[in-house]
């Protein structure tokens, strides 16, 4: 995301009143499913995360308030930076007690760095501005290159546990959705999976790829008019309708095949496949589309860097590294794809055009004596030729 627009606004109103309908949970995925547009939500998310708050910002809501902080100083995560770019309030580090202190759907009100619930005070946290989070951003960079070490060095420590992944493809289920002879679009909502979906649309209407959905992912390709025909993950940050859209649902288990987003499917009366592996639900996505036969795997809104994985409170890749090794040149990123299918001119800008070529023609005709009489000639000589 870019900064510039961050640092051209130092001022921001803190003291402002900002009154809503709380809805509250400690999970912010769950919460941005339900939460509706001008109410405030209650949350209890350490380092907020540019996914987690981009899905808030979509619903249009008017305030978060953390539990925790939502920047911690371990790294530069981008959530709180999202939340102020789209003009909403983040009232910070209001500790845990806070989510007991509030009723769900109760009126609350953020006043300066002060939230109140029902006329009572709750307590006070810090009020983001533009300016502290410059600050905090700074400060998060300089203690990169620490976190670094500690990734990599918990990276390799965890190799050895992880390396089944390379080896043993007995856990994939059977699927009716067909991957053998065509490439495959694993969608995953990640930062600018938006746009590069976008990017990719002409790759799609010409290859026809098996589009693979990981949780919220689903909800992306609904948005764009296109249906996913699997959705994966752990079932945590997909809506209701994405679910019933008839794609197959495969849940993200644990290795000792415990699947805690199974509950939620079978409330719903939607019958569902489990897998069963270490790694990310994104790296099990990989893995089912190369074990299922894909002839490529395109990636939109994977996670490649290092904030990308802090962010996701992942301490190190050892899973993620070893699935990459696995799918090795099969495994592009739709940033590189778009550069070799480039978007066409939407029809309506070739018809426009043609037209405006038409216009201009005909004027040349009836009100240009010189064209007007160029052309009857050539007629002319064209009737004495045939």
């Amino acid at each position: 995301m870019a900064m510039r627009s961050l640092f051209d606004q130092t001022v921001v109103d803190a003291a402002s009143k900002i009154r809503g309908a709380a809805r509250v949970d400690a999970r912010t995925k769950r919460l941005a499913l339900r939460i509706q547009p001008g109410e405030i939500a209650i949350i209890d998310h350490a380092d907020l995360d540019l996914p987690c708050a981009q899905a808030l910002v979509s619903r249009r809501i008017a305030a978060v308030v953390n539990a925790r902080p939502s920047m911690s100083g371990r790294f530069p995560n981008l959530g709180p930076q999202a939340l102020l770019e789209a003009g909403i309030a983040l009232l910070d580090n209001m500790g845990p007690e806070v989510l007991g202190a509030v009723a769900e759907g109760a009126t609350v009100e953020l006043v300066g760095d002060a939230l109140f619930s029902e006329g009572r005070l709750i307590g006070r946290g810090e009020r983001y501005t533009f300016e502290l989070l410059k600050e905090k951003l700074a400060l998060a960079r300089a203690s990169l290159g620490g976190q670094l070490s500690l990734f990599v060095q918990n990276t390799l420590n965890y190799l050895p546990n992880e390396q089944a992944l390379l080896f043993d493809a007995a856990a994939v289920p059977e699927l009716k959705t067909r991957f053998e002879g065509r490439q495959s679009l694993v969608v995953v909502r990640g930062q600018d999976a938006e746009a590069d979906l976008r990017t990719v649309r002409s790759y799609i209407r010409d290859r026809r790829p098996v589009l693979v959905a990981v949780d919220g992912g689903a909800d992306l390709l609904l948005a764009e008019g296109l249906t996913p025909e699997v959705i994966i993950g752990d079932m945590d940050s997909v809506s209701d309708e994405a679910l019933r859209c008839g794609a197959e649902l495969v849940v993200h288990a644990y290795s000792d095949a415990r699947a805690p987003g199974l509950a939620r499917l079978q409330k719903m009366g939607l019958e569902a496949k489990v897998f069963p592996s270490l790694g990310t639900s994104e790296d099990i996505a990989f893995l089912l589309a190369y074990e299922k036969g894909a002839e490529l795997i395109v990636a939109v809104g994977a996670h490649f860097s290092l904030v990308d994985f802090l962010e996701k409170s992942r301490g190190g890749m050892a899973s993620t590294f070893l699935v990459r090794l696995k799918v090795g040149e099969m495994l592009v990123d739709a940033k590189g794809l778009s550069k070799l299918y480039p978007n066409p001119l939407p029809f309506g800008y070739l018809l426009a055009l043609g037209g405006l070529a038409l216009l201009t023609a005909i004027i040349l005709v009836t009100f240009a004596p010189q064209v007007r009489a160029s052309l009857e000639l050539v007629l002319l000589r064209l009737r004495a030729l045939f």
